[in-house]
């Protein structure tokens, strides 16, 4: 079942559910408006120009309020907001028509677990052959919250709990290698 507005806000209110720093003009009928943070980060060169699912990532991170991304640019983001799932609720990180009509695909690879703690990192791609420029807290998407059918016997406790900034891949801890 999605969530309407009156069942976010009361969650809110009974903190239940966690999202810092929210205002009321972000919650919409069916999802919270989710808001662009200041920290961008992009693969950093390998000298093989191979990228190993068996090593860690080298990333280039920048904190500024202003991010110029360019055609053809791949870039981690991340929300301004701060996210506590309980173990019964799970998210949907859909992006802004609005910037996909400019050619910006805004992605979270799956979606929000429950028990997910952190803010979220968003991968953007600029499909467009003109430069866009972001603008931190700009609104670039929603997340649409579903209760489960009963509470995860295993919440998330990942390898990305607890993240703030724009998070590079850690494909590399995973034990099926």
């Amino acid at each position: 079942m999605i969530l309407s507005d009156k069942t976010i806000k009361k969650m809110i209110d009974e903190k239940t559910l966690v999202i810092k720093p929210v205002t009321e003009e972000q919650i919409q009928p069916a999802s919270v408006d989710i808001r662009l943070g200041n920290t961008f980060s992009v693969v950093d060169d390998s000298p093989s120009g191979v990228i190993s699912l068996e090593n860690k990532i080298s990333y280039k991170t920048i904190t500024t309020d202003t991010y110029l991304i360019l055609p053809g640019q791949f870039v981690l983001a991340t929300t301004m907001e701060y996210f506590e799932l309980p173990d019964n609720l799970t998210a949907f990180v859909e992006g802004r028509s609005s910037l996909g009509r400019m050619g910006l695909f805004i992605q979270n690879a799956g979606w929000v677990d429950p028990g997910f703690k952190g803010e979220i990192t968003l991968e953007l791609y600029n499909a467009n052959r003109c430069a866009i420029e972001l603008k931190s807290g700009r609104r670039v998407g929603q997340l649409v919250f579903a209760e489960m059918d009963d509470h995860a016997q295993n919440p998330y406790n990942g390898k990305y709990q607890g993240q703030t900034g724009a998070t590079g891949s850690r494909v590399f801890l995973d034990n099926d290698r």
